[in-house]
């Protein structure tokens, strides 16, 4: 992994008519963003998800990875006809798609020639400039192309490949939260946290949210920060709040 910096940020785009229709509940999200934020110190700030549309997948790589330090791709990169991200990637960078020499060889040797058939080797066609993310589960790598990473829709090889990933990204500095949980309402308290948002608002960053667990309503504040001394500043002025306001804390 590079040289830390302090504020490095992430989308993350979903391929899929699967995930659109319904069919398919996405799990992804979850999974490569809890990864990143506690992993490597990244935030993700822009969740998408599209179907598989060559212009539609073209033009969200296009604006995505001028926006953002990194872009990560799901779905859309198996044997299928209806496969088409690396493809559509390697057309928006304006870069040549083919058979990847690595790819290709990891993918013959794990299948053998005999079996190495037409859509197992279309898993070998990805921009040629790509760099390769490895698959210990089932051979098939994903790839990184420029600062995009494209991975595959299945949840359980994503799972086992992502920390493949960690050599080509810059780790962002480590973020602290804090979560109190309260026996209030959001209306009880808003007025107050909107005061110490604004007070830390380029250190801190504060939300509130309502819970219904067990017959207790209540709110969540979640305080988080890349500093733990304003971190601690921050739940000073919230305790004051709470005491002042008299609510209850919850152990939840």
């Amino acid at each position: 992994m590079k040289k830390k910096k302090k504020n490095v940020n992430a989308a993350i785009l979903i391929i899929g008519n699967e995930i659109l229709s319904g069919r398919t509940q996405d799990k992804n999200i979850a999974f490569i963003s809890n990864w990143l934020n506690s992993k490597c110190g990244i935030s993700v700030k822009e969740v998408r998800i599209i179907p598989d549309v060559e212009r539609t997948i073209i033009k969200n790589i296009r604006t995505l990875s001028k926006r953002f330090n990194f872009v990560f791709t799901t779905g859309g990169i198996g044997p299928t006809h209806d496969d088409i991200t690396a493809q559509s990637i390697a057309k928006a960078f304006k870069v040549k798609y083919g058979y990847h020499r690595e790819a290709y060889k990891i993918l013959e040797n794990y299948y053998g020639k005999a079996a190495f058939n037409d859509g197992r080797k279309k898993m070998a066609k990805m921009p040629l400039v790509a760099k390769l993310i490895y698959n210990p589960s089932s051979a098939a790598p994903g790839f990184k192309t420029k600062n995009v990473f494209s991975l595959p829709g299945v949840p359980s090889i994503l799972n086992s490949m992502i920390d493949n990933c960690k050599k080509y990204l810059t780790k962002g500095l480590k973020v602290h939260s804090k979560t109190v949980n309260l026996f209030t309402v959001e209306s009880n308290i808003s007025k107050k946290l909107a005061i110490v948002q604004k007070k830390y608002k380029n250190y801190v960053e504060i939300g509130s949210y309502p819970f219904f667990r067990l017959g207790k309503i209540g709110v969540s504040v979640v305080s988080r920060s890349t500093s733990k001394k304003k971190l601690t500043n921050v739940n000073k002025d919230l305790m004051k709040i709470i005491k002042d306001k008299k609510i209850k804390i919850l152990n939840i």
